[in-house]
């Protein structure tokens, strides 16, 4: 019988409305990427400061990456804790506060530490929005979703620069503060969406809440219906992976590090190459490098604009090509693009001819369109592909948090590199789109078209000896094949039909139907089953209906069948 999902949206109504909704979150990442850029060039602004330098201005910039660090490596045990949606729900509120404080200010420092609070929230959000999506999102589209969510991202940068190109007619204050209060006005809108927005059921499943989860899962897959085929598989599937991941028990940083060394290196260099290739030197300051090519004033923020559009348009072709032509040659020609382009920006600002500043914008814009295209959206979707699912919130963490480092360097050491060694600042970074390109030749394989679950035997370093439910009808056996640990059970005897394994009880709970609505238990404790209390036995873990121990992950793909 049919249940009701958000204001009776069910199906894919449920996923878009949700996802609208955390996009916001992404949004709002893009949005403080770009605000600053057309406000730190502005008048008033300088004035109203005092004209600060551009070390000073690089450290109000690049500051707020000191606190989307601290908050990414952290965030990851938050979530797990409290649930995706009351962290996205925290990290709007604490954005709302930095936007406030920012908008407010009335010196540098009340500026910088409205800028660090953001930052707080900017790092919140944007490790634990791609969580939630990927947990919600169906596996035949999941790569394009992913890269419809950096749309969103840019989205909100080039709004943020044609809202200061806007408000740069405004001759009072109110040029800068109108543009730092509208990140008040979007983190509101997203708090305020964050409770309505269903909780994800991985999560849900995975602190044992099995009644909420069911429900969600039908309003999400089943057309609200508790009783469809596809949404009771989909419950027996999360389930599943979430029991044996507790009798894999929890993984540390150190065997992290040692066993899957290669997976988190390509996770982690993804993101700090992506900085490295020079990205934000356009985003944060790319009015200062078109004023070095000759545009002043609104002309530059004007410019600035033109390029966010332009940058916008190139995230779309990946949501067509990203599950065709693989992950690897996107990557590769990305960064040869990128590197021609700064080289020209470079070689075009030492020749300071008559068609400088035009060459310049060109080869800017084709720079923006190459990294749209490729290392914008590919180094967020690589990491959730490819880390295993003991070690993938741990991962995120550590990927989200080079991102974040790097991204604070590149924005520290910018102005003053322009000012220090001006045009050849962008030959640097093409040095970097070569060093990409010959990191990801050697060492990245291609992960389109594999199943989660068949990462390891891409790496080689398989993570888990027990397979899923579609493991086992596939080969009649838990056990994967080719695994390195014998058909045996910890206590020596044989795994199968006659061994000591109880039932696979991996149902959903059953739910009384009253009025078209299921009815849920205040706690969700009688539906764990014999296979979860054997399990619990075997690994001595006690967990209430609400725990979540620290180091496992909530990353567990909502589906790894094939299509």
């Amino acid at each position: 019988m049919p249940g009701t999902g958000i204001h009776g949206l069910t199906g894919k109504a449920l996923i878009y409305f949700t996802s609208i909704f955390v996009s916001l979150g992404v949004f709002l990442f893009g949005y403080d990427q770009g605000v600053m850029s057309g406000i730190i060039t502005g008048p008033y602004f300088r004035d109203y400061f005092k004209n600060p330098s551009k070390a000073e201005v690089g450290t109000m910039v690049a500051i707020l990456e000191i606190g989307a660090l601290v908050s990414s490596l952290v965030v990851g045990r938050v979530g797990d804790i409290i649930g995706r949606r009351r962290t996205i729900l925290y990290g709007s509120i604490i954005f709302f506060v930095g936007g406030a404080l920012q908008t407010l200010s009335t010196n540098m420092p009340m500026m910088m530490l409205g800028r660090i609070i953001a930052g707080l929230g900017v790092g919140s959000l944007s490790t634990i929005v791609p969580v939630y999506q990927s947990e919600i999102s169906p596996p035949h589209n999941r790569g394009k979703l992913a890269c419809i969510e950096f749309s969103g991202n840019i989205i909100g940068y080039t709004t943020s620069v044609w809202v200061d190109y806007f408000c740069g007619y405004i001759e009072s204050d109110m040029s800068w503060r109108v543009p730092l209060l509208m990140q008040c006005v979007m983190g509101a809108l997203l708090g305020f969406g964050s409770l309505v927005i269903v909780e994800s059921p991985r999560w849900l499943l995975d602190n044992d809440h099995d009644e909420e989860g069911i429900v969600v899962i039908a309003n999400l897959y089943g057309g609200g219906d508790i009783h469809n085929a596809k949404a009771r598989d989909e419950y027996r599937e999360i389930k599943m992976n979430v029991l044996l991941q507790r009798m894999e028990g929890e993984r540390t940083y150190s065997e992290m590090f040692r066993r899957y060394k290669t997976r988190v290196f390509i996770a982690m260099s993804a993101q700090a190459l992506a900085q490295l290739n020079g990205i934000n030197v356009i985003s944060y300051y790319a009015p200062y490098v078109f004023e070095s090519a000759g545009w002043v004033g609104h002309d530059a923020v004007k410019m600035t604009g033109i390029n966010g559009i332009t940058y916008l348009l190139s995230t779309i072709p990946p949501w067509y090509v990203v599950d065709r032509w693989g992950r690897r040659v996107i990557l590769l020609t990305g960064a040869v693009a990128m590197a021609i382009s700064l080289s020209m920006v470079s070689y075009f600002i030492f020749l300071d001819i008559k068609s400088t500043p035009t060459l310049v914008v060109v080869f800017v814009m084709i720079y923006n369109a190459a990294f749209g295209y490729s290392w914008g959206p590919i180094p967020w979707l690589y990491p959730p592909e490819i880390l295993p699912l003991s070690i993938r919130s741990k991962g995120a963490s550590l990927s989200t948090a080079s991102n974040w480092a790097f991204n604070w360097l590149v924005g520290e050491m910018t102005p003053i590199l322009q000012e220090w060694i001006k045009w050849r600042l962008y030959l640097l970074h093409a040095f970097f789109c070569v060093v990409s390109f010959v990191v990801v030749y050697f060492i990245y394989p291609e992960t389109c078209g594999v199943r989660l679950e068949d990462m390891d035997s891409l790496f080689g370093d398989a993570s888990t000896a027990m397979g899923t439910p579609g493991v086992r009808s596939e080969t009649g056996s838990l056990v994967r094949a080719g695994s390195p640990v014998p058909s045996l059970d910890l206590r020596g005897r044989p795994l199968g039909s006659d061994g000591n394994i109880p039932p696979m009880d991996i149902d959903p709970p059953v739910l009384n139907i009253i009025d078209g609505k299921p009815q849920l238990r205040s706690e969700s404790t009688s539906s764990r089953g014999r296979v979860g209390e054997w399990l619990t036995r075997m690994v001595g873990q006690n967990r209430g209906s609400s725990s979540s121990p620290a180091g496992e992950t909530r990353y567990a793909p909502l589906d790894q069948r094939d299509d």
